[in-house]
């Protein structure tokens, strides 16, 4: 268990190297692309799964919240599905910048809350329809247990979760090493991974930032926490595709195939 101040001094440091980070990806061609898609009503980010899962949900008419959006990207991607409104939560206000950059290219209704999750102001916003937890986000938050909590109150009565994440399993083994296919880390460590090296997703050569913190999460562990914060499954699906960087893309079709994401419906009640 860890305590609050050590949580929240975690979390800090994550914050520093995310906003040290954010140059690179506004220097990044992908960053061109968003900028141009987003001028589009129709523009999405998402994936044919994730753009499945909120057509069925369905998002459509819905209030979105979505913690750890980033530069607001996929949170944008729901409106173009047709959620009606949208507020999305992230530490890093570099990637706040950025995110009101793309929403006032697209238009749409959203508002951006710069904020450490286990933290929020007392005037968060709540009552959400969905409450949605993309990759990359499970595995900066030191507290698994609390987090699901904080999530949990942010959502209306009957209101839905939606997760689309790496699948925890996948951490297991590192793409770059001399054989990629040997396990490299313990599914079950306890301790997180540290890092100096600034945190992008292409094949630019990283540069040094403060150090961030990155957990794994047994998969055991998010449904526990969802269910301890007072969430109802649904549905919860393993895939063999990735959803993360391109350099994961070796373990797909394999004879003895990984799992590589997870899928997880909920709803408060």
């Amino acid at each position: 268990m860890i305590d609050k101040s050590e949580i929240l001094r975690i979390a800090e440091c994550n914050r520093l190297a995310w906003d040290a980070s954010a140059v690179h990806h506004n220097e990044n061609p992908e960053w061109q692309k968003l900028k141009a898609g987003f001028a589009r009503a129709e523009f999405s980010t998402f994936d044919a799964t994730l753009t499945a899962i909120l057509t069925d949900l369905p998002v459509l008419g819905q209030s979105v919240v979505q913690i750890g959006c980033n530069n607001g990207r996929e949170l944008l991607s729901a409106m173009a599905l047709g959620a009606k409104s949208g507020l999305g939560i992230d530490q890093s206000t570099a990637f706040i910048d950025q995110a009101y950059r793309l929403t006032e290219i697209s238009g749409r209704d959203c508002q951006f809350l710069a904020s450490n999750i286990y933290s929020l102001p007392e005037d968060t916003p709540r009552g959400f329809d969905v409450a949605l937890i993309t990759i990359g986000v499970l595995n900066w938050m030191p507290d698994i247990d609390l987090f699901f909590k904080v999530v949990s109150s942010l959502l209306s009565e009957n209101g839905k979760l939606v997760i689309y994440e790496t699948h925890p399993f996948l951490e297991v083994f590192d793409p770059g090493a001399a054989d990629p296919f040997l396990p490299a880390s313990s599914y079950f460590v306890e301790t997180p991974f540290v890092s100096e090296q600034a945190i992008v997703y292409d094949e630019s050569e990283p540069s040094r930032v403060p150090a961030s913190y990155w957990y794994v999460h047994r998969l055991g562990d998010i449904i526990t926490a969802c269910i301890d914060a007072g969430l109802c499954l649904d549905k919860i699906v393993e895939y063999p595709h990735s959803n993360r960087e391109t350099e994961y893309d070796l373990y797909t079709n394999q004879v003895a195939q990984l799992p590589m994401c997870f899928s997880l419906v909920a709803h408060k009640g």
